[in-house]
């Protein structure tokens, strides 16, 4: 072990700082805790959430949906904006499609993907926005 390790650690972190943010009462708020419990969504729906921030979560998806912003584009297209393989922009356009991130459009022997939906735009928008400042 050595001085950083967790015998240590009180003397590295000032715990009592800590201490000092945490409520002297069990519940002090009643309204405020039965409207959040009642307000929260089931497990399901939150799971579904969870799951749609971790997708955004991956920095190959974000370009590809940044550059699916200016338009529908093929795989092979955006694995040119992108200066990767198509096997791994399809690989990541599977994840986003999936997730009814992307959608498809076929036409003869090309697939064209876009963005699904404008709260998707919204969404990724809100985000950058947010990002930003």
């Amino acid at each position: 072990m050595n001085k950083y390790s967790y015998v240590h650690i009180k003397d590295v972190i000032d715990i009592d700082k800590f201490n000092d943010e945490k409520c002297e009462v069990t519940l002090i708020h009643e309204d405020n805790v039965k409207k959040a419990i009642n307000e929260l969504p089931d497990d399901e729906l939150i799971a579904d959430l969870s799951d749609m921030f971790k997708i955004f979560g991956d920095q190959t998806r974000v370009k590809i949906l940044m550059a699916l912003e200016s338009g529908e584009m093929c795989v092979c297209d955006i694995a040119a904006v992108m200066d990767m393989s198509q096997s791994a922009i399809s690989h990541q356009l599977r994840v986003l499609k999936q997730s009814n991130i992307v959608k498809t459009r076929r036409e003869g022997k090309v697939v064209y993907y876009s963005i699904s939906d404008d709260h998707v735009k919204e969404i990724f928008d809100m985000a950058m926005v947010h990002v930003q400042e």
